[in-house]
């Protein structure tokens, strides 16, 4: 599936596969077990560890992983789940047509500008196409900063924190209209 993203700078296309646990294993644990994915807390996490949770993720109904190539090769992770099920379970209203994500764009020793906005707008456009999804809901670490300036920019709205058993987190929703208007003006 192909999603085009644009930023006021770039214009890029994704396409999107669904992540194979066994082989895409050593490439996912080298982003996982690199400093700047901190928040994803898999630092220590030895190859086994990373083919084991996404043997997980492939076996369970409520989530899955999807690798976000550019120009064919893999360039960011996607995690998608039912936040009445997964993560968020128990933690918030979940309204119909919830979704829930997460993105990781590794760090590279060639950052190009705009790239990870990039990223996170295909993302929720991918999310978008399908038609059941009203609202895509995050709870990234309430440190991670980075990672909330990305979100308000494609129309995330923070709601509260909230308490996690691995982190304090800071709930944030995003219907189809409000990442509509944030494309709208990031195009101006």
């Amino acid at each position: 599936m192909n999603t085009t993203s644009t930023t006021p700078t770039t214009t890029t296309t994704f396409t999107f596969r669904p992540l194979d646990p066994l082989q895409d294993a050593e490439l996912l644990h080298s982003w996982l077990t690199h400093p700047k994915a901190a928040f994803w807390m898999m630092r220590d996490a030895r190859l086994e560890d990373v083919e084991r949770a996404y043997m997980e993720v492939a076996a369970d109904e409520h989530q899955d992983a999807l690798l976000g190539l550019h120009d064919g090769v893999p360039a960011f992770l996607m995690e998608r789940y039912d936040p009445v099920h997964r993560e968020l379970a128990g933690l918030y209203e979940p309204q119909p047509g919830d979704v829930g994500m997460h993105f990781l764009v590794p760090a590279t020793d060639t950052p190009v500008s705009g790239f990870t906005r990039s990223v996170i707008t295909a993302v929720m456009a991918h999310l978008f196409e399908d038609p059941r999804t009203a609202r895509v809901v995050v709870e990234p670490d309430v440190g991670n900063k980075a990672v909330h300036a990305l979100n308000e920019a494609v129309g995330f709205v923070p709601e509260r924190e909230i308490q996690k058993p691995e982190k304090k987190a800071l709930l944030s929703s995003c219907t189809r209209e409000q990442f509509e208007k944030a494309m709208k003006a990031m195009s101006v």
